[in-house]
């Protein structure tokens, strides 16, 4: 696959961030876009999803283990699909070069790749509790990775208001230690998850990310974060994308004596001394580059 970039208009570039929103992403973790993504693409994605979900792929990941990959008759309290740009066209197209432009200003890098992507639904809440994704971190899934300057971009798929289980983060949560390792995605009890980061000192503020169709947010990638359930009475679909800056490479990583392995290191092509290489086009194209 080629690299997706291409150059910005002068329109486009009125929408990257400020050096005021640079200075606010890197004291908060976390920053909202203006409205960067044409509703045609969004829309597009949408029917693409829908295709997705019954079972439609342009292309197969070689293996069927090893990441998430909602089935029917998993349940629609949390559908959780990874690296479904790969497998859907209709998906791919929201590897925009605004997403790319606006994560390296914020990364203050000149090159942003994809890592991986996650297409996640919510069923309205029948049940309470179900629904919730738990508190954690980006960087706790990605401990092959280099960098510690990596982000995520999250693309709601409609407005998203607080009762439609929009993306929650902890402001300035990244600028804390002792959460690099917070895989805590499956844990609904969030309370629970908080009172192992909770310390005198630290001030845990929520803030919901509340957004209209088109803009998009970014979070650091040891922001903590995770959404509340689905109070709305329609679903909520959205794409997220976990993006390298441009100096980030492989690197080894053991846990307990394990040598761990992210699951698309079997599918990118490897690097002289066997690594795998994570500037891969074909597994991590890029969005943008100077």
């Amino acid at each position: 696959m080629k690299a997706l970039t291409q150059r910005l208009s002068q329109e486009q570039m009125a929408l990257l961030p400020t050096d005021e929103d640079v200075a606010f992403y890197e004291e908060h973790g976390w920053y909202i876009s203006q409205k960067v993504i044409p509703d045609e693409i969004i829309d597009e994605a949408i029917l693409g999803s829908e295709k997705f979900y019954r079972g439609e792929r342009d292309a197969t990941l070689p293996y069927k283990t090893g990441y998430s990959d909602w089935q029917p008759g998993d349940g629609n309290a949390v559908r959780n699909n990874q690296h479904v740009s790969y497998r859907k066209k209709e998906l791919r197209k929201l590897l925009h070069p605004m997403i790319g432009a606006i994560a390296a200003k914020l990364a203050r890098t000149r090159g942003i790749r994809l890592f991986e992507d996650t297409l996640v639904y919510k069923a309205p809440t029948i049940n309470e509790g179900e629904g919730v994704v738990g508190w954690h971190t980006d960087y706790s899934y990605s401990s092959n990775c280099t960098s510690n300057k990596m982000l995520s971009a999250w693309i709601p798929f409609h407005d998203t208001d607080v009762y439609r289980s929009p993306l929650v983060v902890i402001d300035g949560s990244h600028k804390w230690s002792g959460t690099e390792h917070m895989r805590s995605f499956n844990n609904q009890n969030l309370k629970e998850i908080e009172n192992t980061f909770a310390q005198e000192g630290r001030k845990i503020v929520e803030v919901p990310i509340i957004m209209k169709k088109g803009q998009v947010s970014f979070h650091h990638s040891l922001t903590i974060h995770g959404s509340y359930p689905n109070h709305s009475n329609l679903p909520r679909l959205a794409f997220a994308l976990y993006l390298q800056d441009y100096d980030n490479r492989y690197q080894p990583f053991w846990n307990n004596g394990k040598q761990i392995h992210h699951f698309l290191d079997r599918m990118c092509r490897k690097l002289p001394n066997g690594y795998p290489d994570y500037s891969d086009p074909a597994i991590f194209p890029v969005l943008w580059t100077e």
